[in-house]
């Protein structure tokens, strides 16, 4: 009887909890990407129709909303596919089972070829695969399949070279193609200054999982692109740092079983008492 009380007690706010964590993470999630601004302006109008409908009782507005609302749930995931697709590769996440140790000699690899690029002033984008294959977004690449160094990427973008246009896709330490072509972002607040390698950079960070580093060609500037966000000027220990938080694994996560119930634990001691 005390379960059944602590359990109509507890659910309803157990709801409320599960659904504003989710809320709030898909919300934090798509913050940022090109599909912000659509999210924002679907919840406006959804919201307003709604609302018109319990102020004014508007009982065919009501019905059209509930009946045409699986086609309004099928048009939203056509519109976020790129975000929904990165999301779900992203919970998907397996590189925890990858040696720290080989993780890192990965990063450091591009580290110094950024660095090494930067100096010389040799333009570069470097996408790091990590779930989504790259291979499946790109226009086209030129196949490589070889170990990635330092040296093997600054001979791939030296000038002149048949194939230092596009960009490089390196999945673990393999560099798999070269002069492959990214999409570009759509977003209508960039400069009018950043160049078609700064927007390739923040395109394929749109559509997938990856990790994009560059180099200026004009100004010899590092920067890194990641979920829809570019990182422009940055120091060669700043890209250490950031591939770092997101190639290295610290420690294994939690699920969300065991997050839960060291909640419980936590809030509800009661919880584990009752019989």
């Amino acid at each position: 009887m005390t379960t059944e009380l602590l359990l109509e007690a507890w659910g309803p706010l157990l709801e409320i909890l599960i659904l504003a964590v989710g809320i709030y993470h898909v919300l934090n999630f798509m913050r940022g990407t090109r599909g912000a601004p659509v999210v924002t302006g679907f919840i406006v109008v959804l919201l307003g129709l709604t609302l018109l409908t319990v102020v004014l009782d508007l009982n065919v507005l009501r019905w059209l909303l509930g009946t045409f609302f699986v086609f309004i749930a099928v048009a939203f995931l056509v519109i976020f596919q790129p975000e929904m697709r990165r999301m779900f590769a992203q919970l998907g996440n397996q590189s925890m089972f990858q040696a720290q140790h080989e993780q890192r000699e990965n990063l450091e690899i591009i580290v110094d070829a950024a660095e090494n690029m930067a100096e010389a002033k040799i333009g570069c984008i470097i996408a790091i695969e990590r779930n989504i294959q790259l291979p499946e977004v790109v226009e086209s690449g030129v196949e490589v399949d070889c170990e990635a160094t330092p040296e093997m990427l600054e001979t791939i973008f030296f000038p002149n070279n048949a194939i230092h246009d596009g960009g490089v896709i390196i999945k673990e330490d393999r560099i798999t193609h070269a002069a492959a072509i990214f999409p570009l972002t759509h977003q209508p607040n960039l400069a009018t200054t950043m160049g078609t390698r700064h927007r390739a950079a923040i395109g394929l960070t749109e559509e997938t999982d990856a990790a994009v580093v560059l180099v200026s060609e004009e100004t010899g500037g590092i920067g890194y692109a990641y979920k829809g966000q570019l990182t422009r000027d940055v120091t060669p220990q700043e890209l250490r740092s950031f591939l770092t938080s997101i190639l290295v694994s610290r420690r294994r996560p939690k699920t969300v079983v065991d997050r839960l119930r060291r909640w419980i634990v936590k809030h509800i001691p009661s919880w584990t008492t009752v019989k």
